[in-house]
Formats: structure tokens, sequence, C-alpha cells
């Protein structure tokens, strides 16, 4: 099968489902209604409800939702074959990710800005606010200690690698805040200082892609003899600088130069392939899968898990992108269609692990071990994207690593602090459950929302040593995705079902998502307790009695046949 064949077929898919699918959702499922005013209108502040132009906002909303994992998933899933891991993150995409964050980022900017879980409680009851508020503090944590560890491995893994990234990736920061202030202080344009930082982006890529030294950190600089440690203690601390700043100082600016340089990196790719015209060398389906690999249903659609669907988008669309939705009608472009640029992106990666890597026999190398690819998934990602990049570059493999390895970080770094600030905000509303007011104080907050992180990703070590978190947490990291992304889905169908709109386009995904997402997780649970790593179990074990009492009071609400109405509605 050809790589190229297989772009374009994506591609056609996504662009009829943004133009017809999407639009039935907006108009006869969701009742969009550019009248309506968005919470960054009704209650503007400064600091989060900011109102921002769509495209910028899109470019906020999108790198934030398409970090390392639409990477990391696909380039691990394809060990089945690529044709199960093509199919889930297409149809995936269509039917039920984007339907999801669409859904979520509306819900959200209908109810005054307010998180998923907040208005879970509304929706199904106090109770059930605390449960998906417990169940999404938890995941945040894992999330922030995930991405970290992912970001710090390529900059300082010996393995994998790529140095030559760690000199760009904080130029575009502290370019970002200088273009916060200019916009903000000077109240100058965004559109060209943007262009103009992408342009030195890739400048500064250029020079510093045949110097890896220069982003090597030197040994005495090692934290407990690793500079992964190192690495993932400064990304944290930079996540704890971002999630307190207002929006306008530094998410804005630097996710709208993010949107520019990973769209244009996206677009060299899919260019790269179809000059290059590879054909897949994996096989469609996987007859001489490692035995120690486990079954494809139901590990398939939690190993795949953004790209496909994702519960952390809800987060990001409640939590940070509708309070700064300037009119109503914007939700479709930034929420359905900032998931199908997600989903791009991981059929991107199916085709740079299944097409990018060499002859059949290479291919079946690199994934013979369940565990090696499992380790080593993001690095098949980049040697096989860069060779998508080379003809571009004239052929200089460094140059073409360094700049795909700078795509990654870019996506993996705005879902870091993105996160962080999400953890601030759920931790406030926990806060106000529970009578706590010092919660509400945002350096006190983010402060809590990194310390746990940190702890997980260094010392979560399953005996391997300080800073492997990253490998220990990633199978309960799947599941508890998809798992938030149901009660999100729960959430909406409760909310339709009392407006009488159609929720048969919900219906489906939810049950689909519990029934493969528990199944998952019981499987994921058993393994980790024969594996003995015990923090895995006690997160997985508190993940499923959660989503069962969430369920229990969504049973509740069935029963009792409440009805609540919706302020503003």
């Amino acid at each position: 099968m050809n790589a190229a064949v297989l772009a374009v077929a994506g591609l056609l898919l996504y662009f009829v489902a943004m133009r017809v699918y999407a639009r039935w959702i907006e108009k006869r499922v969701y009742e969009m209604d550019n009248d309506e005013p968005t919470p960054a209108h009704e209650t503007p502040d400064g600091v989060d409800f900011v109102a921002c132009n769509k495209h910028v906002l899109f470019g906020h909303h999108f790198c934030s939702v398409a970090g390392a994992a639409p990477i990391v998933g696909p380039a691990i899933a394809v060990i089945w074959g690529w044709l199960p891991a093509l199919l889930w993150v297409v149809f995936g995409t269509i039917f039920i990710g984007a339907v999801h964050d669409f859904g979520a980022l509306a819900l959200s900017a209908k109810r005054g800005g307010r998180t998923m879980g907040d208005i879970a409680g509304e929706i199904l009851g106090p109770r059930a606010k605390l449960w998906f508020l417990g169940i999404i503090v938890l995941l945040t944590w894992i999330v922030i200690a995930v991405f970290a560890f992912l970001i710090a491995v390529l900059f300082g893994s010996p393995k994998v690698g790529v140095p030559q990234a760690v000199w760009p990736v904080n130029f575009e920061i502290v370019v970002a805040v200088l273009i916060g202030w200019w916009i903000y202080k000077r109240k100058g344009s965004l559109l060209w200082p943007s262009i103009l930082a992408v342009t030195a982006l890739y400048v500064v890529v250029f020079i510093c892609a045949e110097h890896p030294e220069w982003g090597t950190l030197p040994p005495s600089l090692h934290l407990y003899d690793s500079p992964i440690v190192t690495w993932i203690v400064f990304l944290l601390v930079y996540s704890y600088i971002a999630s307190v700043l207002p929006v306008r100082i530094l998410l804005q600016p630097r996710d709208y130069i993010n949107s520019h340089q990973l769209f244009l990196g996206l677009g060299a790719l899919l260019v790269g392939i179809f000059i290059t015209n590879p054909e897949v060398t994996a096989p469609a389906f996987n007859t001489n899968v490692d035995p120690d690999a486990p079954p494809i249903i139901p590990l398939l659609f939690i190993t795949i898990a953004c790209g496909a669907i994702s519960g952390f988008h809800g987060l990001v669309a409640s939590g940070t992108t509708s309070k700064q939705l300037n009119k109503m009608r914007d939700a479709r472009t930034i929420g359905y269609g900032g998931m199908l640029g997600e989903g791009l992106l991981a059929l991107v990666a199916i085709l740079a692990v299944t097409a990018g890597l060499g002859s059949t026999a290479e291919w079946n190398a690199k994934y013979a071990s369940w565990k090696e690819v499992g380790n080593s998934g993001i690095g098949n990602f980049v040697a096989g994207a860069a060779t998508f990049l080379k003809p571009i570059v004239f052929g200089n493999e460094a140059l073409a690593k360094t700049v795909v390895a700078v795509i990654v970080i870019s996506f993996a770094a705005t879902t870091l602090d993105t996160a962080a600030r999400i953890q601030r905000f759920c931790l406030a509303e926990l806060g106000q459950s529970f009578g706590i007011k010092a919660l509400k104080n945002r350096y006190l907050a983010a402060a809590i929302a990194i310390l746990p992180a940190a702890w997980l990703a260094i010392f979560t070590d399953g005996g391997r040593g300080p800073g492997s978190g990253g490998f220990i947490l990633w199978p309960v990291f799947g599941t508890t995705n998809q798992l938030i992304g149901a009660i999100t889905l729960l959430v909406l169908f409760f909310h339709l079902r009392t407006r009488k709109r159609p929720t048969l386009p919900i219906v489906i995904p939810l049950v689909f998502l519990v029934v493969m997402t528990t199944m998952a997780g019981v499987r994921v649970l058993l393994g980790q307790i024969e594996a003995r790593n015990w923090v895995v179990v006690t997160f997985g074990s508190l993940f499923l009695i959660l989503q069962v009492l969430v369920f229990l009071e969504a049973w509740r609400t069935w029963r009792s046949g409440r009805n609540t109405p919706v302020p503003g509605s």
C-alpha cells in the first residue's frame, strides 16, 4: 500500500466530516448561536477570561490538545498492524473524538466557562462532581509527569535524545513573552511578529542542528546522575511559572507561534510523503506479534487515545479554551477542527513508523518486542518522519531530525503547561466544595499541581532508577484518558436529553468507550499487580472505583427523572 494514497484518503474524509457532519452537529445537536454571549465577554478578568481571535485560539487549543500522545500511541499500536490503527484514528476522530471535543467546548461556553467536573456536579449531582474532579486531578498529575518525562527524554536521553532541539524550543518561549508584551502593552499586531518569530525559530534550528553539544547538559548538572531528571525539574519549574501567568503574556502568543510552526511542520511532512512516495512496509495485520504483547482488543483503543478520542481534550476545552472563546460558533472550528488536526497528526505518525523506517525486515526488527516498542515509540517516529523531511531539507538528516524533534517537543510543551493551569482550576473547584479558600490562590494551587507530578515523574521508577516514571505511568494514562472522555460524553448526554436534542451521536461513542475502557482498565490493573507496580496499581484502582461512583450517580439521576435547568440557555 502506498503511504501517499492513505494520506490523501484520510485528508478527504476529514474534509467531508468538517463540512458536513460538524455543521449538522453544530446546528441540530449543540445549537450554537453567535447571539449568545461567551464567558470571555460576560466575565472578563484579564487573566483567564480573555476574548481571543478565532485563529489565535485555534492555535492555543490545537497545540494544547495535540501533545506527544497522538505520536507515541500510534507509534506503539502499529505493532498489531497499520490497518486497525489507521481505521481507529480516522473514524474514531470523526465520530467520537471531534464530537466529544466540540461538545465539551460548547457546553462549557454555555455554562460560564466552567470545567467539566464542575458542570458534572450541576447535571449529575454534587457527589458526581467530587468523584469526577477526583479523577481529573489524579489524571492531570499523571499527564504533567508523563509529558515532562517525554520532553526530558528528547532533550537528554543518550539513546533517543535530540539535544539539538533544546535551544530552539527555549528560544521560542522567550520570543513568545516578548511578543506578548508587544501585543498587550504596545497594542501591536500578532500576525507579523509571529511569522517573523517562526522564521527566526527555523534559523535557530538550522544553526543548532549540527551542534548537539550545545544542548547537552554537563555531568555536573545531572541530578541523581541523570540528565533526564534535571530536565524534568527544569520543565516543571517552567510549567509552574507558565500556569500562573496571565494567558496574554505567554500562553496566547506562544501557542500562536506554535500553531504556525506546527502546521508548517505538519504540512512539510505531508509534502515529504508525496515527494518520497513511500510504500508501507509494515503488515496491514501483524500475524507475528510478540507473545508478550496484549491482545489488540481492547488495548488498541487505549494505546491510541489522543489521536482518536481523548478525555484530556475536554479538560482543555472547558478549562482554558472556553474562557477565551470570542463567538459561540467559533467552537466548531476550534473544537471539532482541532480534533481533526490531531487526527491528522496521528495519521502522519502511523505513516512515519510504517513507511519511513525502511524495509519490511527493518520494520520487523524494530517491532519484534512489545517492551522495546513501548520504550522507543517516540524515537521511531522521529526517525521515520525525518525520512519524509530529508528531501525538503536537501538531504540533511541531522536537520530533519531536529525539525521533527522541535515539532514533537512544541506539541508536548503546550500540553504540559496547559495541564498545570487546568489542574489549578480543578484544585480551586475542589477547594470551593470543601471550603478550603487557600486553594483559590493560584500560586499555591499551581504548586500543588506541580509537586506531586514531580514526584511521580522522578521517583516512580519501577526499579529502573529516578527519572523513568513516564514508562511506568503510561499504561494507566491511556485507560484513564478514555475514561474521562466517556464521563464527558455522559454529561453531554444528560444535557442534550433535557433539551430533547438528538443524543445518538453521543450515545454510541459513550457505550463503546465505557465497554472498551472498562475491559482495558481491568486488564491493565491485573498486569500491574502481577508486575508489582504498586503506584500504578493504586492509581488504577482509584480510577476504576471513582468511575463506578460517577456512573452510580448518573443512574440515580436517570431513575429520578430530574431535569436540570440550564442558566442562560
